[in-house]
């Protein structure tokens, strides 16, 4: 399927696209661990993200990179900010979800061969892009929101 680029008829080729940063609790120390992954083609580490199909919601293509990408299930919390840079010489939108990682079984493909679960410091140094580093400070921002909503005072 082709991907979407902006509306029909408006002009407008900016590229479409939706990714979310994945979190989990290390199974064995309990402590915040975010997923990157690999792609062989750009040799960069990055959110997992992709393309949206024409017609695809933002969040439904979001998890479906997700799933295609890492293997992993995962169920989406917060809108986290949206990326905006050229690629390619095009525009690039790439709206972000918060997504807790349910169940993963990965698989190496051409696109994605390596996945690594880090922590928020770990991942923040090891992200190619400096734009994507951001969004480890949104996403620890919204992590904390519970818990200080729940505060009395």
């Amino acid at each position: 399927m082709s991907p979407s680029s902006g509306s029909p008829g408006s002009g407008d080729t900016t590229v479409q696209a939706a990714g979310c940063v994945l979190w989990r609790r290390s199974p064995a120390t309990g402590e915040l661990e975010l997923c990157l992954v690999h792609r062989p083609k750009y040799d960069d580490w990055s959110w997992p993200k992709g393309k949206l199909k024409r017609g695809e919601e933002p969040l439904a293509g979001a998890l479906r990179e997700v799933a295609e990408e890492t293997g992993c299930r995962a169920q989406p919390g917060a809108e986290l900010p949206t990326q905006r840079y050229r690629a390619d010489g095009r525009p690039k939108q790439v709206r972000y979800w918060a997504a807790e990682a349910v169940s993963c079984a990965f698989t190496p493909t051409d696109e994605v061969d390596r996945v690594l679960w880090l922590t928020p410091v770990a991942a923040r140094a090891r992200l190619t892009q400096p734009h994507d580093r951001t969004l480890v400070d949104a996403l620890l921002a919204v992590l904390d929101r519970p818990q200080q909503a729940g505060k009395a005072d």
